[in-house]
Formats: C-alpha cells, sequence, structure tokens
C-alpha cells in the first residue's frame, strides 16, 4: 500500500467511500456494481432508524441481501437509538465496520468491545456540535473515528466549515495516542473541498450526493480519486 509522509506521520493514502444513502434504492446491486468497478475503497450504508435521526433508511437485512455483490468493505454507520441492541444482526449481515454514536448507546464501552468481539471493526461518529472529549477514555478501544461534518439524517447537506479546525484536531489526538486509528468524515464533500479535508487530516473520505448525483458516476469517482491520490 502506498505511503504518505506528513506531519501527521507515516500514513496511507486516503480512501474512498460512496454513500449508498444517495444511491438509487431500487437498483442497489447496481449501484454497488458500478462503484466497485469505478475503484471506489468502500462501501459506506447510513442505516437510519426515525428515532436517533429524522429518516428512515434500511436494514440488516438490506446488507445481508447486498453483501454478495461486491468484496468491497462494508462501512456501517448506525444511526440508531441504543445501537447495542442490533450488533449481533449487522456483524450477521457482513459488516467489516460497525460505526456507534457515543450519544446513542448506554454504555459505550461495552458495545464497542461488543463490536470487536465479533471480529469487525469498532467506529465512534461525532455528531458537529459533539465534542472531541468525548473520545478521551475511548482511543484504545476503537478502530475508526467519524466526523460528521453535517447534522446526521439526511443527504445533500452543505458542509460545516468549522468541522475543518475539529478535523486537525481529531488527528494531532489520534497522534498523541500511538493508535492506528481511521479518521473518516461524511457529510458535504464535494471535488471542490475534497483536498482541504484530506489535508485537514482524513484517511476515508464519504461522499454520497457528490458521486450519485452526477450524470457520469464512474468519471465523478474516477475524479474524486485524482484528488485522493
Amino acid at each position: 500500500m502506498k505511503k504518505l509522509k506528513t506531519e501527521r506521520g507515516d500514513i496511507s493514502m486516503a480512501k474512498l467511500a460512496p454513500s449508498l444513502l444517495s444511491a438509487d434504492f431500487s437498483k442497489l446491486g447496481e449501484e454497488i456494481a458500478l462503484i466497485d468497478n469505478s475503484g471506489a475503497d468502500y462501501v459506506h450504508l447510513d442505516v437510519m432508524d426515525g428515532i436517533y435521526v429524522p429518516n428512515i433508511t434500511f436494514g440488516a437485512p438490506v446488507i445481508k441481501k447486498i453483501r454478495g455483490t461486491t468484496k468491497l468493505p462494508f462501512d456501517v454507520h448506525l444511526m440508531v437509538d441504543r445501537p447495542e441492541r442490533f450488533i449481533d444482526d449487522f456483524a450477521d449481515a457482513g459488516s467489516d465496520i460497525i460505526t456507534v454514536h457515543p450519544d446513542a448507546s448506554i454504555h459505550l464501552h461495552r458495545t464497542l468491545q461488543s463490536i470487536r468481539e465479533r471480529g469487525v471493526k469498532a467506529g465512534v461518529s461525532l455528531n458537529p456540535s459533539t465534542p472531541l472529549n468525548v473520545l478521551e477514555h475511548i482511543m484504545d478501544d476503537v478502530d475508526l473515528i467519524l466526523i460528521m461534518s453535517v447534522n446526521p439524517g439526511f443527504g445533500g447537506q452543505s458542509y460545516i466549515p468549522a468541522m475543518t479546525e475539529k478535523i486537525k484536531k481529531l488527528r494531532n489526538l489520534i497522534l498523541r495516542s500511538g493508535n492506528d486509528i481511521i479518521l473518516e468524515v461524511d457529510g458535504g464533500i464535494k471535488l471542490d473541498n475534497a483536498r482541504e479535508i484530506i489535508d485537514a487530516g482524513a484517511d476515508l473520505i464519504v461522499v454520497g450526493s457528490g458521486i450519485f448525483n452526477a450524470q457520469d458516476v464512474e468519471q465523478r469517482i474516477g475524479a474524486f480519486k485524482k484528488i485522493i491520490d
């Protein structure tokens, strides 16, 4: 894997995770094949329950059905109330990463342990207003930290500029921890701000409408990959 030496250390080049939230749900298999063939690195799946966020998407049965359509890692973001109830379901469905919100889980540390016990990478997602200090006692227990750069629940929102500084602060926090943690960013990422977000410290960017609203999805993924590389 190609490495890049920067002020944040010796790290892998940033990766791209198209979000199926903005895909055509009537042909998910075709949409996944398209992003797979276009060189994407992950498939990002936003699970919403209409309680933690004001929207409903899909659950573990849908993820299980589409798991066989690609070998790309499934990056599953649970925007649901009390996600600890569903860890086994999403692990069984084929998730490679399961990310939860600290304010949605009754016992966050226990939830992260449950995810890792299933052989799945454990992630924590921070909303725009969630401070970084919630991570203070769990840095040894996470494999990924997701910065939401929009308020969760809907696709197509605009990037919140203040999140760039938050990304930089989190990158420094990860460096100081000495842990191998992926820094992921999701929300309002377009061709004109992707470089800024990566330079701030992102390892993995999630793009939904910025990819699937394009007339040529394959070409748009290629454009993002060119920025990343």
